[in-house]
């Protein structure tokens, strides 16, 4: 596995992330972590690497776009130096373009959200031993579908940005249209977005794989 022994991994991101995990840092016992793929994160890595003390923090608020990232991250990120980065937003910045369309001031344009995400990148990597960028998902099989488009389009900025950063990709998109083969939407997430436990499992599985974790 990459993430090397010792290391303090902070996680930011939106709901997705959040899942009520405790305040002003998800850090700790029982539900500090949250009930969403963080604390899966944490419970997988602690059970099959006990000796790498891998040190998981949440710090997902529901709600946020790529500007509230920008807004706090120096303190929920920089502040907290983390040896390992995860990022995993861009499903409000999509979102909103769709569930509140007379209100154009909350949507994010893909040329912003690439822009300041790549911004935010920019500031931290030298810092870090490690970057990992989620993409961005909507639980859809069809490809041609407004929401599931657009969100490709930033899901692919995300791509681009982890290639320029030497970050690794979490597909979160892929690993739930791999799911979709056999199971309905619904049955990962009531409105295609916040997923059941084994939509969330889907992405913990999804990250788990990607750095190396040995079964």
């Amino acid at each position: 596995m990459i993430i090397q022994p010792n290391s303090k991994l902070v996680i930011i991101g939106d709901s997705i992330t959040d899942c009520d995990r405790a305040r002003p840092i998800g850090e700790g016992l029982f539900d500090a972590l949250g009930n969403g793929y963080v604390s899966l994160l944490d419970s997988l890595l602690t059970a099959r690497y006990p000796a790498h003390h891998i040190r998981v923090v949440n710090m997902g608020i529901s709600g946020n776009t790529i500007r509230d990232l920008q807004s706090r991250w120096q303190t929920d990120v920089v502040g907290l130096k983390p040896d390992w980065l995860t990022v995993f937003i861009g499903i409000n910045d999509v979102w909103r373009h769709f569930h509140s369309p007379n209100q154009p001031e909350w949507h994010v344009p893909l040329d912003e959200y690439t822009q300041t995400l790549d911004e935010l990148l920019q500031a931290v990597r030298p810092s870090l031993k490690g970057l990992i960028l989620m993409t961005p998902y909507f639980i859809e099989p069809n490809t041609i579908e407004p929401m599931r488009k657009m969100m490709g389009r930033y899901g692919e900025a995300v791509r681009q940005l982890a290639e320029k950063h030497q970050a690794i990709l979490v597909d979160t998109q892929a690993a739930f249209d791999a799911v979709l083969n056999d199971l309905h939407p619904m049955a990962l997430a009531w409105d295609r977005v916040h997923p059941t436990r084994t939509g969330h499992m889907v992405l913990a599985i999804a990250f788990l794989q990607t750095i190396g974790y040995k079964w």
